[in-house]
């Protein structure tokens, strides 16, 4: 039986496959297992284990884990309560669980239907579980490498340009001729974010599933705030200069709010940039970070691909705009520089 392993599963190299508890089992995220693909929909290819594409077919087996997703434009899917004959691909980097809702523009495209073939079990028999799969995991402290500056990523919802910002403040900063380092801290797993980030002249990247982690959706606050720590940590031997550090969906999205309102997190911040879609979004962002007492440093996000955008919020909000450009140019990187958070008592 040739397998085909998703990026998720990527460290998991010996194994065995039982069978016997497919309907008795009840997973959990990062639960790991072989399924076999049964029917083809939006999913056509995965993620493999070396980060390359790869072509799925009925009947191909492939190896993923349980997870839960939250995409507004794409699915939202949950490991489900009990063992069930059918599961769905909620994500190409090897997220399974079940569709409970979906973007209106997927509404003619139904998920990938997978069976389970049989879970994934250690030497000892015990189902392996991706998340902190062999990886030290280091409790919060509030270390920064380094004692590197820290900017933030966040925008107004999926898709408001967060990654892009990212990737052109990682730019602008390598002119200065620092060490720049990239953390996708949350999301649903695939490279793409922090590939981008990397061709765009980060020195070094990692993000939650450098941890085992196939989505961070539903995870607790303690393992959250372990999570960054052992990213960060992992970043100690680069020695950064700077950490962008990017969280994923919106400001109302549960772990990016729990994340805005932890005072232990943003106690490690010394600047936020926002990115928004419009400028609607831009204004009543401002005014929900304003609450959480976060200025950010700069707005952008996709709303800076129109010239009238741009006037319309740099008139009414009194804040710094910069386009792709502006930022990758390296000339505005005093406003990430030089702003620092203050943590409200």
């Amino acid at each position: 039986m040739r397998i085909k392993k998703t990026i998720v599963t990527k460290d998991i190299q010996s194994y065995t496959v039982n069978e016997k508890i497919v309907t008795t089992h009840h997973p959990i995220s990062g639960d790991v297992a072989i399924f076999e693909i049964v029917t083809l929909g939006k999913h056509e290819t995965v993620q493999g284990e070396e980060k390359r594409n790869v072509a799925i077919f009925e009947g191909d087996f492939i190896m993923a884990a349980f997870a839960d997703r939250y995409a507004t434009s794409q699915f939202e899917g949950y490991v489900p309560a009990e063992p069930l004959p059918l599961y769905d691909i909620l994500a190409a980097g090897g997220a399974v669980g079940v569709v409970k809702s979906k973007n209106y523009a997927l509404k003619d495209i139904e998920p990938t239907k997978v069976r389970i073939v049989g879970y994934v079990c250690d030497e000892k028999g015990k189902v392996i579980n991706s998340r902190w799969y062999k990886k030290q995991r280091v409790s919060f402290s509030a270390e920064i490498p380094n004692n590197a500056k820290v900017i933030l990523s966040i925008g107004s919802t999926m898709d408001s340009g967060k990654t892009t910002t990212a990737g052109c403040i990682a730019r602008g900063l390598k002119r200065t001729g620092k060490r720049v380092a990239f953390m996708k801290f949350t999301g649903t797993v695939h490279t793409k974010d922090r590939d981008f980030v990397y061709d765009a002249g980060a020195d070094v990247v990692t993000d939650f599933s450098d941890m085992g982690f196939p989505s961070t959706y539903m995870a607790d606050k303690e393992e959250l705030l372990d999570l960054y720590e052992s990213l960060l940590a992992k970043l100690y031997s680069e020695k950064p200069d700077y950490i962008v550090v990017e969280i994923a969906d919106g400001l109302l999205q549960r772990e990016t709010n729990f994340l805005l309102n932890s005072k232990e997190f943003i106690s490690t911040i010394n600047s936020v940039v926002f990115s928004c879609g419009d400028s609607l979004s831009a204004f009543q962002g401002i005014e929900v970070l304003n609450e959480l007492h976060i200025t950010p440093a700069f707005l952008s996000g996709r709303f800076t691909m129109s010239p009238l955008l741009i006037q319309e919020v740099q008139e009414h909000s009194g804040m710094p705009v910069l386009d792709m450009f502006q930022i990758m140019s390296g000339e505005f990187n005093d406003l990430l520089i030089s702003h620092r958070m203050v943590v409200a008592a």
